[in-house]
């Protein structure tokens, strides 16, 4: 059982440095690390360049953000490694020693998954907000203290394994999303093949700068243009969910804008309902190609 980890960076070098660190501490070894650098400055360039062989250095010509980075990397994994499968991180997600030893325990006994997700905490050890498990029943939150695996919905590129077959199925993530939603989506497409589940005993630490998830309504004014993305993306795969998941995400769209019109001291109010417009509008045409890579192992 095989493996190559795909970090995405973009000029967060510290960090970075703690990430591969940490890979390399694995206690089931890593094969292969993937650094997929968006092009950021000349010291992350040098750094990575630096380390030979010690990773597999992939350095884009353009920042194509988080989805374009994972295309990019995931591609690297399917072409250029005969890897088994392929885990899934930010620059700023932290592996612990043993959560590859518990991804691939729960992979090497039910081989037939669409994706396996990590508990990820913040760095006070309480669960991240932006990253909370989506199980199949929306209504129910999965307890912190949580032992037992549990089949989700979808989950987010912070300590995501997938194997290389299910890759082969469905292709690679989105480019054009850009940012947000491109791990929803990709984990919706893996488990329209086989569940996905998440794994309560692979953690990892998340290190954002608080634990916070995304609102647009209240969020900063200078966040506001990325919202774009968001809602563009959420009525391209709302469109791909049956229909009554189709109908479920057009209302919480819906409700969502309700709440940015009518919520009292919202910042910036009349440019988020024009983002938000825009993005509902674009996403009713938006219709990327879904990528497939060659399979090395096939070739």
């Amino acid at each position: 059982m095989s493996v190559s980890a795909v970090v995405v960076t973009y000029n967060r070098l510290p960090m970075l440095k703690e990430v591969i660190g940490a890979l390399q501490a694995s206690e089931t070894p890593v094969d292969h690390i993937i650094i997929v650098d968006n092009k950021s400055n000349e010291d992350t360039k040098e750094y990575l360049t630096s380390l030979g062989d010690q990773i597999e250095y992939v350095r884009l010509e353009e920042n194509l953000g988080g989805a374009g980075g994972f295309n990019r990397g995931v591609r690297y994994f399917m072409e250029n490694t005969t890897d088994d499968y392929v885990w899934l991180m930010d620059d700023d997600t932290v592996p612990h020693a043993d959560t590859l030893t518990e991804l691939t325990a729960y992979a090497a006994a039910n081989p037939k998954f669409g994706f396996l997700s990590s508990d990820v905490r913040w760095t006070d050890g309480h669960r991240a907000l932006m990253n909370q498990p989506a199980p199949m029943n929306r209504l129910r939150v999965i307890p912190e203290d949580a032992t037992e695996p549990e089949q989700l919905r979808n989950a987010t590129f912070v300590s995501l394994l997938m194997s290389r077959e299910v890759v082969d199925k469905i292709g690679l993530p989105i480019t054009d999303f850009f940012i947000w939603g491109d791990d929803i989506e990709y984990t919706e497409r893996a488990g329209r093949v086989y569940p996905g589940y998440f794994i309560p005993k692979a953690k990892v630490t998340h290190k954002m700068a608080t634990n916070v998830g995304s609102n647009i309504l209240n969020d900063t004014k200078d966040r506001t243009p990325r919202y774009y993305y968001s809602y563009r993306n959420k009525v391209y795969y709302g469109r791909k969910r049956d229909f009554v998941g189709h109908m479920k995400s057009n209302a919480r769209i819906t409700m969502e804008w309700l709440k940015l019109a009518v919520t009292p001291g919202v910042e910036d109010r009349s440019a988020k309902l024009k983002i938000l417009a825009k993005g509902v509008k674009d996403g009713r045409k938006f219709n990327p190609v879904v990528e497939h890579a060659t399979n090395a192992k096939e070739a």
